[in-house]
């Protein structure tokens, strides 16, 4: 693994693109015992002075247990040659399946969290704050009814990136 570690306010990545389109993975645990999923829907900027990653998971995924018993996680990001791994992980359960298994994907320890070799960039994260989305708090209700009338609500979950990891690989 030959992860180098970076600031997050050298990149120039474009999040709409990065987490909207590419995905990334998010991860919880550790080496022993780690969950992880395919995300599309998150939010980078900064909050309480500090660079920040804000991560949506819901409450019926296997990953959403380790995010609240675990106070570090990862967001990875992957060169597209492993889409149909990250289309997997996002459709597939941890508690069914082995991932890393049945991916490929090498996972890694990295600051406390657990990334994959594979990933071109890895952020780590320390949970500062995690809230249940409430139907009362949405402003437009046809995203309540688009997105929740058969599917759980998403806990929101921000994260203090304490470090950014770029692959030299």
């Amino acid at each position: 693994m030959a992860f180098i570690r970076t600031s997050p306010e050298v990149l120039r990545n474009n999040p709409f693109t990065t987490i909207g389109e590419e995905w990334f993975l998010l991860t919880s645990g550790s080496l022993e015992d780690y969950n992880t999923m395919t995300c599309s829907w998150g939010a980078m900027g900064v909050i309480w002075n500090e660079p920040s990653l804000t991560a949506y998971v819901r409450t019926s995924r296997h990953t959403f247990s380790y995010l609240e018993k675990n106070k570090i996680f990862t967001v990875s990001l992957f060169p597209e040659q492993y889409r149909k791994a990250l289309a997997f992980c996002g459709s597939h359960s941890g508690k069914e399946f082995d991932k890393a298994k049945e991916t490929g994907l090498i996972p890694a320890a990295i600051d406390g969290g657990v990334t994959f070799e594979q990933a071109k960039l890895a952020f780590v994260c320390e949970k500062v704050y995690s809230q249940l989305m409430e139907e009362s708090a949405f402003a437009d209700q046809e995203n309540l009814r688009k997105f929740y009338s058969a599917d759980a609500m998403h806990e929101l979950y921000i994260g203090r990136i304490l470090a950014v990891y770029e692959n030299q690989a």
